[in-house]
């Protein structure tokens, strides 16, 4: 998967996700996705390469980097809860959707719970359940 490509479908799974919002507080370069106020995805080039940067479990995270050479600690975020994905091989749609619907789900998971658009224990977005 290419860098515009990463990009399109990170934005597109999280444009459908329950209470999801796109602002842009750092400018233009970064497009900022958030459920009720709270952050679970930015996009942006660093430096010059297209990335998306999504929150995740601590341990899950650090599996997924240990696993894929694409996925690095958060870019501008706490190296523990957040992930960097950046485009190459074995990264696929279905990656991108499945993470980028966790992201959102842990996030919603933290909002008190008349807050929060959906069940964070059983939704799961149209991706595969969580683990």
């Amino acid at each position: 998967m290419n860098g515009t490509t990463l990009h399109k479908t990170a934005a597109d799974c999280a444009e459908q996700l329950p209470g999801a919002q796109l602002e842009h507080p750092f400018g233009e370069d970064w497009e900022v996705f958030k459920v009720r106020g709270k952050v679970f995805m930015l996009l942006t080039e660093v430096p010059g390469r297209p990335v998306v940067i999504l929150k995740a479990d601590p341990g899950e995270a650090l599996a997924l980097r240990e696993c894929n050479s694409h996925i690095t600690p958060g870019y501008h975020m706490n190296k523990k809860h957040w992930i960097t994905l950046e485009d190459g091989d074995g990264v696929d749609k279905s990656l991108v959707r499945e993470l980028v619907t966790e992201s959102h789900r842990l996030v919603v998971a933290h909002l008190p719970k008349a807050e929060q658009p959906v069940d964070p224990h059983t939704y799961a977005g149209g991706t595969r359940a969580s683990r």
